[in-house]
């Protein structure tokens, strides 16, 4: 009876109830596509670190641990690194941001191919020139590259030399004599991967290379990417509290301006149903089921747009930015749109309930 009375009330006024149930869902949807993207960002980072196939990776004592930052000295590979027991192999890479989003990374391909058996390529090769750049699938996708193609980078013009198949590395390579040059980094690496002669002697590597550079952060690749998650980047978990304060602050003030104007369009609707005996503690039960069921409705629809935004971000920006789908925050951002919308239906509810059935039924 309540449950079909609650139904009706909703279908009596559709307009108001999908703009409600629209604006919780674009709620939801804020929540999902933010930590899908922190999420999918760090998982393809890690991803793309573990494929270069190093059992060990050596970074600078400056800088933050997952965060491209500071520079060290490349010639420590040669005289320190490589003539550890049980190294096989070092080779010392230069990452350069050029924007929020990308970057730009010099390899010296021999060391590089060495190590992790080389790129797989889709068209052309490796470069062979000093203006040459290589790319990823996803990158030549977004922006329609071919081999051959130019691209402007750096305030420099690049010739696309080849199309590699995505998960290793970078989205971009480059010679990396070339862009030392470029960035006045002449000598200098921000990071060294190594690889261990066996799986067993990785950690009696470690130890050795630590002590022989003891200011450096050195991690084994497994540990290294188990550090990719939103607590290690600077102010991303801030910044995510902060969207789902604005997404409960919206679910409120949107439960509590449809749920106060239904209350007083429903004046006289409330007179009648007190005047038949309902009281308080059911007039208040009918709106907070109303709330109830619109939260719902509003995080099945997020839950689904977030599919649609995933979708959106792999198609137009597949080289940029990458969104996962966080199963576990389906749950959560659906108890936030929850909390938000029954905090919204509270006042309206009491003074609903509070209503005097003989002012409610002389209402006009």
């Amino acid at each position: 009876m309540i449950n079909k009375l609650v139904l009706e009330n909703l279908k009596h006024r559709p307009v108001r109830t999908l703009l409600s149930i629209l604006a919780i869902g674009i709620q939801v949807t804020m929540v999902l596509t933010l930590v899908g993207l922190s999420k999918g960002m760090l998982n393809d980072q890690a991803r793309r670190a573990e494929g270069v196939g190093a059992d060990i990776l050596v970074r600078p004592p400056s800088g933050a641990i997952i965060i491209s930052g500071g520079q060290m000295l490349a010639r420590i590979i040669p005289v320190v690194i490589e003539k550890q027991p049980h190294v096989t192999v070092a080779s010392g890479v230069l990452i350069y941001g050029t924007d929020l989003f990308k970057s730009i990374t010099g390899i010296d391909l021999a060391s590089f191919n060495k190590m992790s058996g080389g790129f797989r390529f889709v068209h052309g090769g490796p470069f062979q020139h000093p203006d040459d750049v290589m790319v990823d699938e996803l990158y030549a996708a977004q922006h329609k590259l071919h081999v051959g193609d130019t691209i402007q980078e750096m305030n420099r013009p690049w010739r696309v030399s080849g199309i590699y198949i995505p998960g290793m590395l970078a989205r971009m390579v480059v010679p990396l004599d070339t862009l030392q040059d470029l960035t006045a980094n002449t000598g200098k690496v921000t990071l060294v991967y190594v690889k261990i002669d066996q799986p067993a002697n990785i950690n009696p590597a470690i130890a050795a290379l630590s002590e022989r550079l003891k200011e450096y952060k050195i991690f084994s690749m497994q540990d290294y990417v188990t550090l990719f998650s939103p607590g290690n980047i600077p102010m991303l978990t801030e910044f995510i509290y902060v969207v789902i304060g604005l997404g409960v602050l919206v679910g409120f003030l949107v439960v509590f301006l449809s749920m106060y104007t239904a209350v007083l369009e429903r004046t006289r609707e409330i007179g009648v149903l007190k005047a038949l005996g309902a009281s308080p503690g059911f007039i208040l039960n009918i709106l907070l089921r109303e709330t109830t069921l619109l939260a719902v409705a509003g995080s099945i629809l997020g839950i689904a747009l977030a599919y649609g935004t995933r979708a959106l971000i792999a198609n137009l920006i597949p080289g940029t930015l990458v969104q996962d789908i966080v199963y576990l925050w389906w749950l959560i951002s659906a108890a936030i749109a929850l909390v938000g919308a029954l905090l919204g239906a509270v006042y309206p509810g009491l003074k609903a309930a509070r209503q005097d059935a003989i002012e409610a039924l002389a209402y006009e």
